[in-house]
């Protein structure tokens, strides 16, 4: 959130802030979570499909109403503008948009899940949160994690919202927090994939 911040500050600097940010997920997720990362999914296909659903939703309301997103329910002072944090002279930068995708496809599931769905999830249930099985529900937890995931999303609120409760969901059902990341992976692999071939830049804020 931090390295958001200063992108944003200095957007001339942000092949630096990328580099920056990737190193710091990389050192947090070595040294402190390593042993929190689960591996083996239960039902990979199941959730590579929960992934690319999430993906045709996130995309789904500009594709079909063009103009959509600048209504002022999704872009106002609160959360922003749907404006990519790349500059349009970058666009090209190989590194970079490796950087990028690389990123958001193998650091970011795995950093997000931890925190949303393998923490806080448990801890709104109960602050010893390592006592609580992994998946268990409760209204007040389910529904708390999808309002704060779908407010760190900015003018993508809603579709964060959709993207929450789909992951959140698949949490419940599964229990098994690997089946998260690999969806949410194929999440992100799909945007990826839709901003650096059809140029949809304003997805990577």
């Amino acid at each position: 959130m931090v390295c958001l911040a200063v992108q944003q500050a200095a957007p001339d600097a942000v092949l630096l802030i990328q580099l920056l940010r990737a190193a710091v997920v990389v050192a947090l997720l070595a040294t402190v979570s390593r042993r929190a990362i689960p591996l083996r999914p239960a039902r990979p296909g199941w959730s590579l499909l929960v992934g690319v659903a999430v993906f045709a939703v996130w995309v789904g309301p500009d594709w079909l109403w063009p103009g959509y997103r600048s209504h002022w329910l999704f872009e106002n002072a609160l959360t922003g503008r749907a404006a990519s944090s790349i500059p349009a002279e970058l666009r090209s930068d190989v590194l970079l948009l490796a950087l990028r995708a690389g990123t958001s496809v193998l650091l970011v599931p795995i950093l997000e899940e931890l925190f949303w769905r393998g923490w806080l999830m448990r801890w709104l249930v109960r602050p010893r949160f390592h006592t609580v099985p992994l998946g268990t529900y409760t209204a007040t937890s389910f529904w708390t994690v999808a309002l704060l995931f779908a407010s760190e999303h900015g003018p993508y609120w809603e579709v964060g919202l959709a993207a929450g409760i789909a992951f959140n969901w698949w949490l419940v059902r599964t229990r098994n927090l690997a089946d998260c990341i690999l969806a949410h992976a194929s999440a992100n692999a799909c945007l990826a994939a839709w901003v650096l071939l059809g140029g949809h830049w304003q997805f990577w804020l």
